[in-house]
């Protein structure tokens, strides 16, 4: 979650940031921040290495390996293992760090970046893990000096070999002083959040300042526990709340400070209930620098308001009930709790793997609930072997410290100091910015057209890629509807023996479906100082073989290339459609329009109309198939999304109330009368029945028949219910005394009572033109 500044800061202007804090922009580092600090036999970056003089030789040995580079992408090899020797486990780990996606800043550089040295400086046993969320116009600069100044003073502190917490300390405070003072980057409204592990033999030194987070599995009996390593450190925390207010700090949501809601009250509760407008910190006469976090290294101008550098650190002993932990930018947590987080990692064996499907989950559900990702970034590490023998006794919790704030723990429970919080943030509501997206595409119909289907698949295919795709972590929580779409954007490509499909270094933009033949992996590496070709792994269709994953989401250089050994067939899904299927709302947008063409929804809000499309269940009938019988009790609203559906019923045995709905919509639908006094109603496509259930009248003296196939979206009362609230017998009476004005079109919707609390939508965004949003 990055910092807000405004274009013009309202209620005074601070003195220039050139001027407060004068620093040229030039970029010391480039804007490509796909390189970070990890073990490697890489060649070294220039500007990352110090003067051997100045070191000592125990440190030069670890201050060289921060030199060394490595791709952002995830290991080609699979994950790296290293051997812990006091303890004599291993670690197996893997990272992946994914650049977010700004539709209206395509090509804004990943501002995270992370760090791994195993071994960490010259003792086997100290092993290092670091994921740095950079925020501001210079954060993806401020995130690499960080990460690599962090590590250098750690390992420079004289200390660090007998006191880690004292030496992490310090070492976070000189990194900030470092970057205020450094002349070639602007850190004034720039900065970074840092989460960081220290492995030393069984023991686990975690160092956070912000809100990135480190989680440890546990084993519980039979079930396998999330345990939070640290705490988010914003606002929501009681503790931080009051130490940036008294630091001088107005914290409030954007709603409050552009007068939507009352700037007086705390509006906000918890994390697990924020909608996107969190709580954020402003200087006492100034929209800015609106940071959401309360800790980080740099922000200068934040840290006048109580934003601090100082890292909370928490300490553990490992045993053998751990086996693994992850280390995470905010972005894997916006929508993902750490129980989910740690339940995902368990389904893998290899936590290359793991990482992937956390980040593709991740993508996947910030463009359902904001039209925008964060970068994402992960590593996870695998504790393996670790065995009782020489089990550490409990240790008791160590008081809250001021310097440094510790406290250590054993696995057995989350670590508390002196406030009840706890990391409950998982976002569930859409954003302002989705909100807006979706009432322009009800306004103005704008939507994401899938292309025309190239090649009209035959079953046989269909069932083929559906068998490939199914379980895939990409896919597996798409809709029906999707899930068809998906089938249509899949193109046909042949395939020639010897033809390169991608090529390592290039960008690819495709995933593939094998359909038939033969294909190799393959990728150029230098050994004993020769590049040599490596075929990595083979795919056919006979395995149900797919690739290509990561290229729906990077736009980054590829690291191995694909080929074909025989002819063959492959299935291929571009990414700009990839990104159409899950952000679009051809789905969700054509209920929307359904919802708002039935009159008890017609008041509801735009957020209440997209949680009720979310929650509308699809049924289908056959031909002919009874949907409601003459004796069932109908209980919830049907809207006829395909085909037709005959309805007949007898108005001298329906309740007044639905027999006034039920009239009000003959006009518009063909319908007869029958003999014995019963009415026959034909309900087109768009069509709905069945609104009285929602306003608590139960009616079963009707029939409802498929004509030809049917498909139905469907909602309950109850869902109803907590989605908009109960409706009262005043605005039953207002519904229908409109639902009885079938012919006055011209009657003014906005004079009646409204079903929910009316809340207009430029309500919702008004102001929004003066903040600028920096992740």
């Amino acid at each position: 979650m990055g910092c807000i500044y405004s274009k013009c800061c309202f209620g005074g202007t601070p003195l220039s940031f050139k001027q407060s804090h004068p620093k040229s922009k030039k970029l010391k580092f480039g804007t490509d921040s796909s390189i970070t600090s990890v073990s490697s036999d890489e060649a070294g970056e220039e500007d990352d290495q110090l003067p051997q003089e100045s070191l000592a030789r125990d440190s030069t040995i670890g201050i060289t390996r921060l030199s060394r580079i490595s791709s952002q992408f995830l290991p080609p090899e699979g994950s790296r293992k290293v051997r812990v020797p006091i303890g004599n486990y291993e670690l197996r780990y893997s990272y992946l760090s994914q650049r977010g996606y700004y539709p209206e800043a395509l090509d804004k550089p990943n501002q995270d970046s992370y760090a791994i040295h195993t071994p960490f400086g010259p003792s086997p046993d100290d092993h290092f893990f670091g994921v740095f969320d950079g925020h501001g116009e210079y954060g993806a600069e401020c995130s690499q000096f960080v990460k690599r100044k962090l590590c250098e003073n750690l390992l420079r502190n004289s200390q660090f070999q007998v006191d880690a917490v004292g030496a992490l300390n310090a070492a976070y405070l000189a990194t900030n002083s470092q970057l205020h003072d450094d002349t070639t980057i602007d850190d004034s409204m720039s900065g970074t959040t840092a989460i960081t592990v220290l492995v030393r033999g069984r023991t686990l030194y975690v160092a956070n300042a912000g809100d990135s987070r480190a989680v440890i599995a546990e084993k519980r009996d039979d079930d396998l526990v999330a345990v939070d390593l640290s705490i988010d450190q914003t606002p929501f925390r009681t503790d931080e709340l009051e130490r940036v207010k008294e630091c001088g700090a107005r914290v409030l949501t954007l709603d409050q400070i552009e007068g939507l809601k009352n700037p007086d009250v705390q509006c906000w509760g918890t994390e697990e209930g924020d909608d996107g407008d969190p709580p954020r910190l402003w200087v006492q006469h100034g929209m800015y620098p609106g940071t959401a976090f309360s800790r980080s290294i740099g922000d200068s101008v934040a840290e006048s308001i109580g934003v601090i550098a100082e890292p909370e650190i928490f300490v553990v002993e490992l045993n053998p009930s751990h086996p693994f932990f992850v280390v995470a930018s905010d972005g894997v947590f916006e929508f993902i709790s750490s129980q989910t987080v740690v339940d995902m990692v368990a389904k893998f064996k290899d936590p290359r793997d793991a990482c992937a499907a956390i980040v593709a989950e991740s993508y996947r559900l910030w463009l359902q609930y904001e039209t925008r990702t964060d970068d994402i970034t992960i590593i996870v590490v695998h504790i393996n072997g670790l065995s009782d023998i020489e089990l550490v006794q409990t240790i008791a919790k160590a008081p809250l410290k001021s310097m440094p704030q510790t406290v250590e723990v054993t696995g057995s429970e989350s670590p508390m100091v002196n406030w009840a919080s706890k990391n409950n943030r998982v976002r569930q509501d859409i954003s302002r910015a989705r909100l807006r997206a979706l009432e322009n595409s009800l306004d103005k119909g704008q939507v994401w057209v899938p292309p025309s289907p190239s090649h009209r698949k035959t079953w046989e295919e269909e069932a083929h890629i559906e068998r490939a795709l199914d379980g895939h972590f990409l896919f597996r929580k798409l809709t029906d509807s999707q899930r068809q779409v998906l089938l249509d954007c899949l193109h046909r490509i042949e395939v020639n023996p010897g033809e390169i499909v991608v090529q390592q270094g290039g960008e690819g933009d495709c995933f593939y479906v094998v359909g038939s033949g033969e294909f190799e992996v393959f990728a150029i590496q230098e050994e004993n100082g020769k590049e040599i070709t490596k075929v990595l792994h083979q795919y056919t269709a006979e395995k149900l073989s797919s690739f290509g994953e990561l290229a729906l989401m990077y736009n980054k250089p590829l690291q191995a290339s694909v080929r074909a050994v025989t002819m063959g067939t492959l299935w291929a899904l571009r990414r700009e459609d990839f990104r159409g299927i899950l952000m679009s709302e051809f789905s969700n947008l054509a209920s929307l329009k359904l919802l708002r063409s039935v009159e008890i929804f017609s008041r509801l809000t735009i957020l209440q109309l997209s949680q009720i499309a979310d929650s509308l269940e699809e049924v289908s009938f056959s031909d002919g198939e009874e949907i409601i019988s003459k004796n069932d009790f109908l209980s919830s609203l049907y809207i006829v999304r395909k085909g037709q559906v005959s309805l007949r019923y007898n108005p001298g045995l329906m309740s007044p109330d639905a027999c006034v709905i039920l009239d009000s919509n003959l006009k518009r639908w063909n319908h007869s009368q029958e003999k014995n006094g019963e009415i026959l109603v034909s309900i087109p496509e768009g069509g709905h029945f069945g609104e009285w259930a929602l306003l608590g009248d139960c009616v079963n003296s009707l029939t409802a028949v498929s004509i030809e196939s049917v498909v139905c979206s469907v909602i309950n009362k109850e869902i109803f219910d907590d989605i908009a609230g109960p409706v009262s017998s005043f605005q039953q009476e207002e519904i229908k005394e409109s639902d009885s004005l079938v012919g006055n079109k011209s009657a003014n919707v906005d004079d009646a009572v409204p079903l929910a609390k009316k809340v207009q939508f430029s309500d919702l965004v008004g102001g929004m033109e003066n903040v600028l949003v920096c992740d």
